[in-house]
């Protein structure tokens, strides 16, 4: 199959690549390295343990026993599901003595989360926090 017939899907009037749709669609498209590393951050998301340890972390900084209580795990295992959020730039770490403490990288991740559980809750895009949530996040696209 061609390129040309690839691109012309059931249902379509005319050659898809050729559309200006397409060609606008194209030139706003993330580059595989951009498109790869978000899809890191929704897979590292996408652990319910990492989830939870990341939702912990929303309100208040933890250190590594506090997470470990609160997800039913070894700190061992916190530890390495804290080295994938920090690699990732989820999760920030400070010393302090012995112990090391935990949050959220910035307000980008709170924001994430915030509009996800939103989505899980409320489904509705309409409703007052999602607005405000939606307002936060083009100020903050704005203000980059």
């Amino acid at each position: 199959m061609t390129s040309g017939s690839a691109a012309h899907m059931a249902g379509c009037d005319d050659e898809c690549m050729e559309h200006p749709r397409v060609a606008a669609s194209r030139a706003r498209m993330l580059d595989e390295g951009t498109a790869r590393d978000l899809a890191a951050i929704f897979q590292a998301l996408g652990d319910p343990t990492r989830a939870r340890i990341v939702f912990c972390l929303l309100h208040d900084e933890l250190c590594t026993c506090d997470l470990a209580e609160l997800t039913g795990i070894t700190e061992s295992a916190v530890s390495q599901h804290l080295r994938i959020l920090r690699a990732l730039r989820l999760v920030k770490s400070r010393r302090a003595g012995k112990q090391v403490f935990h949050s959220l990288d910035d307000a980008h991740v709170a924001l994430m989360l915030h509009i996800g559980l939103n989505h899980l809750r409320e489904g509705d895009a309409a409703h007052p926090a999602m607005e405000r949530l939606l307002t936060q996040a083009t100020a903050l696209e704005m203000s980059r």
